[in-house]
């Protein structure tokens, strides 16, 4: 049954890396549309057990039965807080992709996509307080210019920010359709590229997702049996610039450039892969969502 989910990018690669040992205790951090839990839960056997999360109310709905699975209404940043109240302390691997959806862009109220019209919200977790409304109505001139520039690497945020400001300042802005009339004259190359970016910066402030993603990493390490894998996917630079350094070293900034640190012998995790995994042209002819895609895998030592 279609779920409306994207299919997982490198998904067989994904599951290689991470199912090491077929009775382990396993986590999919980023449950979605099932996809990756399905694969695990195929390839384990008897005795394994799957803990999944998603801090989406929608992506419940897509839960599996199945006496081996548990899905956790939870933002993974927490894994080590709900995995110790589940009574689980350690556990053979831990999953993340990091992509949104094509459910989350499709749906309308979520506001993720460039449609017009649609309710400018990002929110993943509907219980959130704060919206990409609220971002671009209340934010500073000087908060608005950070967010795009460090989250979306917009290369004119300053032009951006003031504009923004000048177009609320004569009435708020009050869905998606009013803040591209103001984003849309800016735009600089490839407009589709540069609105991506500007999502971006929206989505990852709406819902703190560099914090989430350090708090994760160090969370998931702690859970980690020795010998256990750690498998992360990411769709653009700056995440994937964290894993890589947090792999190498246990640092998680993300402002660096790219070979700033040096990998840590004493550090506990190892490298399974030095170069990040990439879809082949196979994959990305059959889903566009893999063209941007790093896989990276780490054992502790």
């Amino acid at each position: 049954m279609s779920t409306g989910y994207h299919e997982p990018v490198m998904l067989h690669q994904c599951i290689d890396g991470l199912l090491w040992q077929e009775n382990g205790i396993y986590v999919d951090a980023t449950f979605g549309g099932g996809g990756h839990s399905r694969e695990i839960l195929n390839r384990m056997e008897s005795k394994g057990q799957l803990i999944a999360f998603d801090q989406d109310e929608d992506a419940l709905k897509n839960t599996i039965q199945d006496l081996h699975f548990q899905l956790v209404h939870g933002n993974f940043r927490f894994i080590k807080h709900y995995l110790r109240y589940l009574g689980v302390h350690q556990v053979h691997g831990i999953l993340a992709d990091l992509g949104v959806s094509s459910f989350q862009l499709d749906v309308d109220t979520k506001g993720f996509s460039f449609s017009r019209g649609n309710t400018f919200d990002m929110r993943m977790n509907q219980q959130a307080t704060r919206s990409a409304l609220d971002i671009v109505n209340h934010e500073s001139e000087e908060n608005l210019v950070n967010i795009f520039s460090t989250y979306g690497e917009v290369r004119n945020s300053k032009t951006l920010a003031k504009a923004i400001l000048t177009a609320r300042e004569l009435k708020p802005i009050s869905n998606t359709h009013e803040f591209l009339n103001c984003v849309e004259p800016l735009a600089m190359g490839n407009k589709a590229r540069y609105l991506a970016q500007v999502f971006q910066a929206i989505r990852i402030k709406v819902n703190d997702e560099i914090g989430a993603l350090q708090d994760f990493l160090a969370a998931g390490v702690d859970m980690l049996i020795p010998g256990g894998r750690l498998v992360v996917l990411t769709y653009h630079s700056i995440e994937d610039r964290i894993v890589k350094h947090f792999i190498r070293n246990g640092k998680t900034e993300f402002s660096m450039p790219s070979d700033h640190y040096d990998s840590k012998a004493d550090w506990t995790l190892r490298p399974i892969n030095k170069k990040p995994i990439v879809a082949n042209d196979e994959e990305i002819r059959r889903n566009s969502r893999a063209r941007s895609a790093k896989l990276r895998i780490a054992e502790k030592k």
